[in-house]
């Protein structure tokens, strides 16, 4: 199917029965909380033990790619807000066959995560609460977000509002008293200078080879963003919302991602194993140098909130796109049930989904999780590949068709979106050098072609359907008319 000829799903009419209880102040606090998630809490410091004070050169590469993804993303869903975001745009630039893999490839992406996430928040209450059980708290907090969804929005935005308030609030104290620490004045501590950036090996210690490494952890981190884009479109102003989200997204990742990485490995050396350390982390442990009573713990109080907050807003998001792949025929439509507002049959199958993956963690921890872990690594690059494709085709469409939905722009189109997409080419190529990395890009390239071919089987399915209806219409108004 040609892009110009593709069919163009309704758009902001397939959310018409979705509630617009989002305020500006959700929309705003989602996409700044947004950016700080369990990724940059829990998943950075695997980043540092590879890459060394390095790290900062690959977060902000990473944050560059991001940026440019963000303002496409921005662009189109400022142009088209829809609750399923990317996938729309996809299916209206490519074809249904790519809005139906994009969206599904998704969807087991945060619902895969609500159960990691559960499972993270689990460890940290259960070192709290020695003795209970891991799963019992996992499915506590699996019934509270679930509940959530399912009552209201404004209840997620809500719970998003304030957990996000509250991450913003520890990393930019983080970052306060991280800098005044290097700079010598906070009491109690001594300047550090650049030692813990020259020391054990250099800038650089492990060479090129880790800071690869560095780089593809860091891409990860950025998982997330998207949501703001989802959410838009049940949002009171979903154009204006959107628009002042991607405007702000620059300084928010320099400040809180690159910044923040800047202050870790300057206070602490990279190679201190606590930094790895999954039960403690890089910020814990920067806070711990810096002998500030009690900081440490309330740092992990902060993560465990981060973690809560991400599987609130994973079953959020899964169950948006579900919907709106059902609204748009890609789905049983049993799931896309809406009452009073919710998709409540979604966000229940979501849920469901996420807990199964939980248990499977239990009963099948050396084969069966590890693969589904495999397969939704790279499924973000996935998202990220449709949603620059999308936008290179539906910039000129737009143009032509309705240039006032131009509210955001990409910034020298089409050469920094030619830029986007080959720097995602680059990390998948980086992806098969790494033994780790080309399992997960393997089984997720499995996956995004299985449901390539269902997502153009049904498509031609459909094509058919329609043919022959039309065919039958025309026959119809022959007998009529003889």
């Amino acid at each position: 199917m040609s892009r110009t000829s593709a069919p163009a799903p309704v758009d902001t009419e397939v959310d018409s029965s979705l509630a617009h209880g989002l305020k500006q102040r959700h929309l705003s606090m989602i996409a700044l909380g947004g950016v700080i998630g369990a990724g940059l809490f829990v998943g950075s410091g695997a980043g540092i033990a590879a890459a060394g004070p390095s790290i900062i050169i690959a977060y902000a590469v990473s944050g560059l790619l991001v940026m440019l993804v963000m303002r496409m993303l921005g662009e189109m869903s400022a142009a088209n807000p829809a609750s399923g975001s990317f996938s729309v745009h996809a299916e209206r630039a490519i074809g249904p066959w790519a809005g139906f893999t994009a969206g599904w490839s998704f969807w087991v992406l945060l619902s895969v995560a609500v159960g990691l996430e559960g499972i993270g928040a689990a460890k940290i209450v259960s070192g709290w609460l020695p003795g209970t059980p891991e799963w019992a708290w996992v499915a506590l907090f699996m019934l509270v977000f679930c509940g959530t969804n399912l009552a209201a929005v404004k209840n997620f935005g809500e719970f998003e509002f304030w957990f996000a308030a509250l991450k913003v609030g520890a990393i930019s104290l983080f970052l306060i008293l991280g800098g005044l620490a290097i700079l010598g004045i906070l009491p109690g501590t001594d300047a550090p200078g650049t030692a813990n950036l020259t020391a054990g090996g250099g800038f650089l210690p492990n060479g090129s080879e880790g800071l690869v490494i560095g780089l593809l952890a860091s891409v990860f981190a950025y998982g997330g963003l998207e949501t703001v884009t989802i959410a838009a479109a049940e949002s009171e102003h979903p154009v204006q919302g959107v628009a002042k989200a991607v405007r702000t997204a620059m300084w928010r990742i320099a400040l809180f991602y690159i910044g923040s990485m800047a202050v870790i490995v300057t206070l602490v050396p990279w190679n201190d194993p606590d930094v790895a350390n999954p039960d403690k982390g890089p910020y814990v442990t920067a806070l711990n140098h810096l002998d500030i009573p009690g900081a440490g713990t309330v740092m992990q109080i902060v993560v465990l909130v981060a973690l809560l907050s991400a599987m609130n807003a994973n079953i959020y998001g899964a169950s948006r796109m579900a919907y709106s792949l059902v609204a748009r025929g890609q789905g049983p439509q049993v799931i896309g049930r809406v009452s009073g507002g919710v998709p409540r049959i979604a966000v229940l199958v979501s849920s469901v989904f996420g807990f199964l993956c939980v248990l499977l963690s239990y009963w099948r921890p050396d084969d069966v999780f590890p693969w589904l872990l495999n397969m939704i690594g790279a499924v973000i690059l996935v998202v990220w590949l449709f949603v620059a494709v999308s936008q290179l085709l539906l910039r000129r469409r737009t143009e032509r068709e309705a240039p006032e939905k131009l509210v955001v722009r990409m910034w020298l189109y089409p050469v920094l979106t030619w830029v986007a997409i080959a720097g995602m080419l680059a990390i998948f190529v980086l992806m098969l050098r790494e033994p780790d990395t080309r399992v997960q890009l393997e089984a997720t390239g499995a996956m995004t072609l299985v449901l390539a071919a269902g997502g153009f089987i049904l498509q031609q399915r459909r094509k058919r359907a329609a043919e022959k209806a039309e065919t039958d219409a025309e026959a119809a108004t022959e007998r009529a008319a003889g």
